[in-house]
């Protein structure tokens, strides 16, 4: 297979998956800062709630406590709790320490996350941009970009 061939078939999966991979970007950057969770007084939008369903769990439903008329999740579907050495006191502010310094490196790493999101779905968008624009078979590329946009779509439907 010569580079045109693979340039070629690139474009064509680019076509395929960029809808796809824009998506999982943008909904996995609102997860990262938990806005897809009522918490204190915030609640998010209920389309919201529903892409971020479509994330996590590949239905437009979101699984969360009020779903169920308010009702806790029967005890089996709840997580089981964890026992560890550090559930027990041993000098108070050692604990709170520890959660200062993990507080700042899950920041630093929600925040890095968030740029290769953003990154990931400009790289994409400017892809299918400069495919479609060096195509010569314009038709072919925005079929391919709609099967791509319409395929998870028509899936998600009928699951």
């Amino acid at each position: 297979m010569n580079g045109t061939a693979i340039r070629r078939w690139h474009r064509y999966i680019g076509f395929l998956t960029a809808p796809t991979l824009v998506f999982f970007c943008l909904t996995g950057a609102v997860q990262l800062f938990s806005l897809h969770e009522a918490h204190g007084g915030y609640h998010p939008y209920e389309w919201v709630e529903k892409l971020s369903s479509v994330h996590k769990d590949q239905v437009l439903e979101p699984h969360h406590a009020h779903q169920h008329g308010g009702q806790q999740p029967p005890a089996a579907l709840k997580p089981a709790p964890e026992s560890s050495d550090h559930d027990t006191d041993h000098g108070g502010d050692h604990e709170h320490e520890h959660e200062d310094s993990e507080s700042f490196g899950t920041l630093a790493l929600k925040v890095f996350l968030l740029l290769v999101a953003l990154g990931l779905t400009t790289s994409a968008t400017l892809g299918v941009w400069i495919g479609l624009t060096q195509l010569r078979q314009k038709r072919l590329g925005w079929v391919l970009l709609a099967v791509g946009a319409g395929l998870p779509l028509v899936l998600l439907a009928l699951g």
